[in-house]
């Protein structure tokens, strides 16, 4: 299984390299347009750049929506992303008897960890 999941580096690798900096600008927009709402809530109203923030949501939405897509992309492959911000990826494996958790992270050229259904990044154990 580890070199079934291999032979699929290189499209988790394209994936995560559109995901990676979708999720970036997703939060650095979600933080601007939630520090816009606090600045207007704070000041008991105010005036709100309709076209910039316009612009922003629908950017959001568009990012959120090829997030998704990507995701779905990796759930097709079988995999589970467990974290977008360092690319972060599992897929289920049967090991001793019981099933685990083959790990691979964005940069990875092999599969060469993996770590109980119970644990994660941090209780990576080598192959």
């Amino acid at each position: 299984m580890p070199e079934e999941v291999e032979r699929l580096i290189p499209v988790l690798a394209r994936v995560m390299e559109r995901l990676m900096p979708a999720h970036r600008e997703a939060l650095d927009i979600r933080a601007a347009l939630h520090a816009e709402q606090r600045r207007i809530t704070l000041a008991g109203g105010g005036v709100v750049d309709r076209t910039t923030w316009q612009a922003r949501a629908a950017r959001l939405e568009r990012l959120t929506a090829d997030i998704q897509a990507g995701l779905q992309e990796i759930a097709a492959l079988g995999g589970t992303t467990k974290d977008l911000a360092t690319g972060l990826v599992d897929f289920p494996h049967r090991r001793g008897g019981r099933t685990v958790n083959l790990c691979w992270r964005y940069g990875e050229e092999r599969i060469t960890h993996w770590h109980g259904l119970d644990e994660g990044y941090a209780g990576r154990k080598p192959l």
